[in-house]
């Protein structure tokens, strides 16, 4: 595999992408990709789902340790095939290019424009509450959050477009202060305790709630799918592999180290939450668990401290997916599985620059056509980007971290003259007790919510006839060069 030298390096068809992330920007990318809305607003729902704090705590761990045993797994592929697009480029070594095609479509078409979209309105939508306006005065109005909506994102895209260190830096130093953030709402209710005279309270951790979901394997499945959502993001590291310094030692180690900070302040903060409600209290947590903590130890100062610390997360994860996203499409781009022109390098800026400029295009209709509906079909006011996405798009994507950990068997079979620098410990029994987790996972969540599930692999199935109709009538390589 042809690897770029170094800033000077063009290749034989163009500029090349630049290997500038180290090793601490490289673990940036896989806490700050991960930590966004998801902790905060989601232990409410995975409460209603488990109603007991054990069954959650369990979830969380467990959620932890599978994606630590697919970190072992992604870190063999990302040090052996450390090209821009992660996951796309292992499924296509391992499988061909329709299945990693088909990735690429579910992550171009909704999974990353999608994710841009639903931050950038959590984002917006925070000011108000920051600046300490009364919720009853309605904001500064819908036309106006959209304008900022662009604003934003055209920002966050144009940083990215002028180099992958400025977009690296933003996502350095967004990530250091949303772990300072995390770590603070884990201790606030100690913090409470000792300094404002409000009394632990143990005895939440025996309250419970009668489980939304029927059995306990489907409760369980209902609340790891949850838990899987706040920990979704630190496979995306092999999306900039390419532009990893030596990612045959950084890969494993941003994996492994990232990995690591992300449970200790997760399982903490769901420890923190449980202290300070009660299993009812988290059910009708509204706005969130961490904004109902807040407000419960600290007053209505404590809305306006998640009003901040939530803009903080979406601010970084707008960053991280204008980082990552793009990197999918221009592989696909570069290797003709999808319009060329994705695969374009700007040969001052060394980045992917129209994928990035079509990622945020795409999430801009998303972010218009959302405010559109919600404005003009009243039914829709209830429904958001987020949550949709954090339902079937995980689902969805489950299916691909799936195949992609398999890869590793498959292409220790077919590939055995690729050079490893690291090999999955406890291979073969991690990779097939990853696979066999999530063969369970997936039915139970698409037994306790079919409807859903399916409109997941139908809109990856929308894949097939366009990869079809693509690879029939686009203009082959050679073609292009002639026209």
């Amino acid at each position: 595999m042809s690897q770029p030298a170094g800033p000077e390096s063009t290749g034989a068809r163009g500029p090349t992408l630049l290997r500038a992330l180290g090793p601490g920007m490289a673990m940036a990318v896989v806490v700050g990709n991960v930590i966004g809305s998801g902790i905060y607003v989601k232990p409410g729902g995975i409460a209603r789902d488990a109603g007991d704090f054990r069954v959650i705590l369990a979830a969380w761990v467990l959620g932890g340790f599978i994606c630590v045993m697919g970190a072992l797994c992604l870190a063999e592929l990302g040090a052996m095939l450390p090209s821009a697009g992660g996951i796309y480029v292992y499924l296509r070594e391992a499988y061909g290019r329709p299945v990693a095609f088909l990735f690429g479509w579910t992550d171009f078409l909704f999974s990353k424009p999608g994710s841009v979209a639903a931050l950038t309105v959590i984002f917006v939508t925070s000011v108000p509450k920051l600046l300490g306006a009364d919720a009853s005065a309605g904001g500064p109005g819908p036309w106006l959050e959209l304008v900022e909506e662009v604003a934003v994102i055209g920002a966050l895209a144009w940083i990215n477009i002028l180099g992958v260190i400025w977009g690296g830096r933003v996502q350095g130093l967004t990530t250091i202060l949303k772990v300072a953030f995390l770590a603070g709402i884990a201790v606030l209710p100690f913090y409470a305790a000792a300094f404002h005279h409000v009394p632990l309270n143990p005895e939440n951790l025996y309250s419970t709630v009668v489980p939304e979901k029927g059995s306990l394997t489907t409760a369980f499945a209902a609340a790891l799918l949850g838990v899987l959502w706040a920990y979704n993001g630190w496979e995306s590291l092999g999306t900039v592999g390419e532009e990893i310094r030596e990612p045959q030692r950084n890969i494993p180690r941003a994996l492994f180290g990232g990995l690591g900070v992300l449970i200790v302040l997760y399982v903490s903060a769901t420890v923190a939450y449980h202290l300070a409600l009660s299993m009812e209290q988290l059910v009708d947590s509204k706005d969130g668990a961490a904004v109902k903590m807040c407000e419960a130890l600290l007053g209505p100062r404590g809305r306006v401290l998640m009003a901040a610390g939530l803009m903080l997360s979406t601010f970084g994860g707008i960053n991280s997916n204008m980082l990552i996203g793009p990197r999918i499409s221009f592989a696909m781009g570069r290797d003709g599985l999808f319009f060329r022109s994705l695969g374009w390098v700007h040969a001052s800026y060394r980045t992917p620059a129209f994928a990035i400029f079509v990622q945020a295009a795409m999430a801009v209709v998303l972010v218009v056509g959302s405010s559109l509906l919600v404005q003009f079909k009243p039914s829709f006011g209830k429904l958001t980007v987020f949550d949709v996405l954090t339902d079937y798009v995980v689902f969805a994507s489950s299916i691909f971290y799936m195949l992609s950990v398999i890869a590793v068997l498959i292409l220790r079979r077919t590939r055995p003259d690729l050079p490893r620098p690291y090999r999955t410990l406890g291979y073969p029994v991690v990779p097939v007790v990853y696979a066999i987790f999530y063969c369970w996972f997936l039915f139970e969540v698409y037994r306790g919510d079919p409807e859903r599930a399916n409109i997941g692999l139908g809109l990856i199935a929308l894949g097939l006839p366009f990869y079809i109709a693509y690879q029939r009538f686009a203009p082959t390589t050679e073609e292009s060069a002639a026209s």
